[in-house]
């Protein structure tokens, strides 16, 4: 694959041994290809203005892209043999002198993990799926990627005898094509995902680039250029290492690490008397020293029957809020940031990990009281005031009710769990908690349950 940058930028196929295009493109003309993130086909790019050149310190590396929330808006699947046809079909549109569709054929049926299609979750359903991109992988084994690296490998039409099977340990993955646009090129992580198992997940991937906006793409991706493999190197090769497993993600809500000095915000559950007095203390701080809200007010009595989020920058409390749990809602409230901190973005954070954390509760709406004058500022989180909404005062501000609507977590807790996630510390259902971990130890009280 070529793979491109957010610019338009066109490649001849004749450039790279691994593109799955046609050597007749070359002949034809320059034939565009499609980048993993945010593609701009041909015909769309002459209105489409310069991008705004991505953050230095903004992290997109796929190993830290979450894909839980690209789930919420994308679908991957194996696509049939016919969806197969469309897909590519749509995709020479796109990208003239695109490979035969006979070749994608033979190379999904020698191992079917290399295909993978990619919808809109909106527009996918079990019945009539309407797949709308595509991410294709080559799956090489010793000798094929011993080929790419030296530059002999024939992408356009690659003998199956260099790829890995099925149920055959690869030696590099390749990121054969990618026909995916818009929110579509989240698509590509996801795939990522679906060969992860135990298989796949400690095998490297490879891609190549042709022009120095697919070079910046890929470095933006985690891509290091100068692949190496059976002392053999290329100077055009990118590689991503997975050989060491990625940490866990830990969920937006618990992702607080005590132990490790970085400057990012990060969020907790707040779980200890200690930590409460760190909440109540950046509360005084904004609410009650630069607001002048009475103690009597800020502190209503609600405080010991509401879970408490507490933001950090690096070790340093920051932000908090509180989150009330009721029969069929949840209430968001009591959010603060401290003056030295409003610049890292940390409400944002707190306030999406406060979603999240109620989705986690099973919770699919969430209640809010928003300040007139920020209305605006929690609609970007889907927040709108509803037909029937009633205006508040208190504490000499007034407010308008807000409403969220958001889906259930698939892996909310429920009754239906297991019990040992049910016990486990607030906030913290992803990890083994101290109650499941004492399991081990023998029964030394049977007669417990028979004496209460």
């Amino acid at each position: 694959m070529n793979v491109l940058g957010p610019q338009l930028a066109v490649t001849k196929a004749s450039e790279n041994p691994g593109s799955w295009a046609s050597s007749q493109s070359a002949d034809a003309g320059e034939a565009p290809s499609i980048q993993p993130q945010g593609a701009i086909c041909a015909k769309d790019t002459a209105e489409q203005p310069a991008r705004k050149q991505r953050r230095p310190n903004a992290d997109h590396t796929l190993g830290h892209i979450d894909p839980r929330r690209l789930a919420r808006r994308l679908v991957v699947f194996t696509p049939t043999g016919a969806e197969i046809d469309m897909l590519v079909d749509r995709a020479r549109q796109d990208i003239p002198g695109l490979g035969d569709t006979e070749v994608v054929h033979r190379v999904v049926s020698h191992n079917p993990d290399s295909f993978w299609a990619i919808a809109r979750r909106e527009n996918f359903n079990s019945r009539e799926r309407r797949p709308e991109g595509f991410q294709a992988y080559l799956m090489l084994n010793h000798e094929g990627l011993r080929q790419l690296v030296a530059g002999t490998f024939k992408g356009t039409d690659p003998d199956t005898s260099l790829l890995a099977s099925q149920h055959e340990k690869p030696a590099g993955i390749y990121i054969w094509c990618t026909h995916a646009w818009g929110a579509l090129a989240g698509g590509m992580s996801l795939t990522l995902q679906k060969i992860s198992t135990p298989l796949y997940r400690d095998v490297d991937v490879y891609s190549c680039a042709s022009t120095p906006e697919g070079k910046y793409t890929l470095e933006g991706l985690g891509f290091t250029c100068g692949a190496s493999y059976d002392g053999l190197v290329s100077d055009s090769v990118y590689k991503y290492t997975r050989a060491q497993p990625e940490a866990p993600l830990q969920p937006i809500y618990d992702n607080y690490l005590p132990d490790i000095e970085t400057p990012q915000p990060s969020v907790t559950v707040a779980r200890t008397m200690e930590e409460l007095t760190r909440v109540f203390a950046v509360r005084s701080a904004v609410y009650m020293a630069e607001q002048r809200c009475p103690y009597g007010e800020e502190f209503d009595g609600n405080d010991f029957s509401a879970t408490h989020l507490l933001g950090y920058v690096g070790q340093e409390p920051a932000a908090c809020l509180r989150i009330r749990y009721f029969a069929d809602f949840a209430k968001l409230e009591r959010l603060a940031v401290r003056r030295e901190f409003r610049g890292h973005k940390l409400a944002r954070q707190m306030i999406r990990a406060g979603i999240e954390m109620c989705r986690m509760k099973g919770y699919t709406r969430i209640y809010g009281q928003s300040e007139k004058s920020l209305v605006d500022w929690y609609g970007q989180f889907g927040f709108r005031v509803p037909n029937e909404a009633r205006e508040l005062a208190f504490s000499e501000f007034g407010f308008v009710e807000i409403l969220l609507d958001v889906d259930r977590h698939p892996d909310a807790v429920s009754i239906e769990s297991d019990p040992y996630v049910i016990i486990r510390p607030e906030g913290r259902w992803h990890a083994a908690g101290v109650l499941e971990k004492s399991a081990a130890r023998d029964q030394a009280r049977p007669g417990a349950l028979r004496q209460a």
